[in-house]
Order: structure tokens, then C-alpha cells, then sequence
């Protein structure tokens, strides 16, 4: 064998001393052979330096050992996004490679982007399928369920049919905290920054927003963001103009809450003097800002790795995949109020 040529399996079964098929079972994961067979197989493996061919493995095992992480979202918005999308996809990214699984990264910002997205699935180019950052009623999930993939997602999907497992956090309780802690400290004039209605994150959180300020007898005031800094800077001027009393906003996520900070700022408001702010993330930005920002953490990159360990248990046909994972959230006080 010359130093160009690939170690093939015969190869690896005459070093062995077994047969061709003793060797493929041993590379595919087989526990019908024996200990002492496979420690010369393995050994023999290692001595040639051969490395499976994953075509042919796959026709065998009928898997890709590849998972993919579907962001419904431009590109553009994707890489614009330096925090929430970095810390879904590390925890991911980290689960899998311990697993010896590779991960898979695709967009579907567009509808040219979701049949691409639908039809390499459907043609098993990977084993299973995450979902993050899903938008409305999307029936992608549902659809490859039914096709028999194995499916979960990052948040409660509006719509699935079939249902399919999902891995999200306590919006509420989360809500809740933040905005005891307002109320308590004197606030009564208590706005808030939604994020969109059309995520489960955004619903829930204004839902929760709702609930307990109506349990404390407290009218509420909401302007619309899109969980972007940006969005955040429009909605706080709009609020001020709306009601310029108000002595309390809560953003529905860190980064319009920064954006609130600055039209607070421009507007000669000071913080949490005259308006208290508080945000929903927790990013390491927060800590920084003008004043250090008051938020509600919630667990980005666990949530990715929890959902990356679901799916494994999927894809190893475990009968008791959790059908919901809530994971818990935590206020975290700060200087802005």
C-alpha cells in the first residue's frame, strides 16, 4: 500500500484477522461482537489510520450523523445579531460536538430559503431537526414530523401538527419578578416595551405584563418593538409622548432596553430616578450600560444545549422525550432599578 492510498475495509479486516463484515460491524457501532474482536479491529483501525467512509456508513446505519439548526431569519439578521443567535448556536454547537455529531446551520429568511430548508431535510441529509427563533403559525415543524423526522424547537411553536417537544423559559415568572420589584419600590406608572407578537417570547412576555399589572390594580401602557435597539429608541419616545409621567418601563428584551436608555437619556430623563428600567436577557452588555441594567436572565446557551440533548434522545428512539422543558429564569439587580 502506498503512502497515497486510502486504508480500505478489507484492508483493516486483514490486519485483523476477521472478515470484511466483522470489520463493518465493528466501524458501525455494533455490541453483537465480541470484546477481543473488537479491540483488533479498533486496533487494527488505528494502526492503518483508517477513517469510515460516510456514504457507505450511512447506507448502513441510514444516518447522516449530521443535525440541523434551522433560524428561521435572514441572513442579514442572523450575523447583525452579536448575542441571542451566538448563544443558541455555541450551546448547540457544544452539545453535539461532544456527541461526535456535526451541525448543520441554515436560514430560512425567505420562501425561496424555507423549500430549501423543507426539501434538503425531507431528503435525509440530516437526522433530525432544531428549530429557533420561529415566527407565527409555522408549519415547517409539523410538516417534517409528519415526514417522520425527528423534530424540536427553541420555544413553544404556535402551531404544530403533529405537536412536537420543545425547550423554552419561564416568560412569566420572569415578567413577574421584574416587575414586583418596580411595584414594590414605589412605581405606579409602569410601561412596557413588547416585543413581537408574532414569537411566543414577545406574547407571553406581554401577556405577562397584563396579568400582573392587572393583579395589582395598575393601568397598563405598551408600545410595539421588535426586540432590536433600534425599536427600542422609537418605542421609549413614543411612550414619553403618550404619557410623560410614566415612572417605570419594561423592555422585553436587553437590547431594547438599551435603546430605551438612550431616548431616556436624550429626553434629560435621569435613571431610575425619574423612570426605573428594566430588561429581558441578561446579555454581558447589560452589565456595562449606563446605568448597569436591572434584567431577567434567561438561559440562552442552556436552552441550546438541553434542546441539542433532547434531539440525541430522539434520534436513539428514547419512548420518553419530555413533551415540554421549562427552563427557569432569574432577576438580576442592577443600577436601573
Amino acid at each position: 500500500m502506498t503512502t497515497r492510498e486510502r486504508p480500505t475495509l478489507e484492508a483493516v479486516a486483514r490486519r485483523a484477522g476477521v472478515s470484511r463484515a466483522t470489520v463493518s460491524r465493528v466501524v458501525n457501532g455494533s455490541t453483537t461482537v465480541a470484546a477481543t474482536i473488537r479491540e483488533a479491529v479498533n486496533r487494527a483501525v488505528e494502526e492503518l489510520g483508517y477513517v469510515p467512509n460516510q456514504a457507505a456508513r450511512s447506507l448502513v446505519t441510514r444516518q447522516t450523523d449530521s443535525i440541523a439548526l434551522i433560524l428561521p431569519e435572514t441572513a442579514n439578521r442572523v450575523f447583525s445579531d452579536d448575542l441571542f443567535f451566538p448563544a443558541i448556536i455555541r450551546g448547540v454547537g457544544s452539545e453535539l460536538e461532544a456527541a461526535d455529531k456535526q451541525l448543520v446551520l441554515m436560514m430560512a429568511g425567505s420562501a425561496a430559503g424555507y423549500h430549501r430548508v423543507e426539501r434538503y431535510a425531507v431528503a435525509g441529509h440530516v437526522d433530525g431537526v432544531m428549530f429557533a427563533s420561529i415566527h407565527g403559525a409555522d408549519p415547517l415543524p409539523g410538516l417534517l414530523a409528519r415526514r417522520g423526522i425527528p423534530v424540536i424547537c427553541s420555544g413553544r411553536p404556535m402551531l404544530a401538527d403533529p405537536p412536537v417537544p420543545y425547550v423554552d423559559v419561564d416568560h412569566a415568572g420572569g415578567v413577574a419578578a421584574a416587575l414586583d420589584l418596580l411595584i414594590t419600590s414605589g412605581r405606579r406608572r409602569i410601561a412596557t416595551i413588547a416585543g413581537p407578537q408574532d414569537m411566543v417570547a414577545g406574547l407571553e412576555r406581554l401577556t405577562g405584563y397584563h396579568e400582573t399589572l392587572r393583579r395589582a390594580g395598575l393601568p397598563s401602557l405598551v408600545a410595539a418593538g421588535d426586540f432590536t435597539r433600534e425599536s427600542g429608541v422609537t418605542a421609549m419616545r413614543a411612550l414619553l409622548a403618550q404619557d410623560p409621567d410614566l415612572d417605570a418601563v419594561f423592555a422585553a428584551s436587553d437590547l431594547m432596553a438599551h435603546g430605551a436608555l438612550q431616548a431616556l437619556r436624550d429626553a434629560g430623563r435621569r435613571v431610575p430616578d425619574d423612570v426605573a428600567v428594566i430588561g429581558f436577557d441578561d446579555f454581558e452588555i447589560s452589565r456595562y450600560s449606563d446605568p448597569p441594567l436591572t434584567t431577567v436572565r434567561q438561559p440562552i446557551a442552556e436552552a441550546g444545549r438541553v434542546m441539542a440533548r433532547q434531539m440525541l434522545r430522539l434520534i436513539a428512539g428514547d419512548p420518553d422525550i419530555d413533551p415540554a422543558i421549562i427552563l427557569p429564569t432569574e432577576l438580576i439587580t442592577r443600577a436601573s432599578a
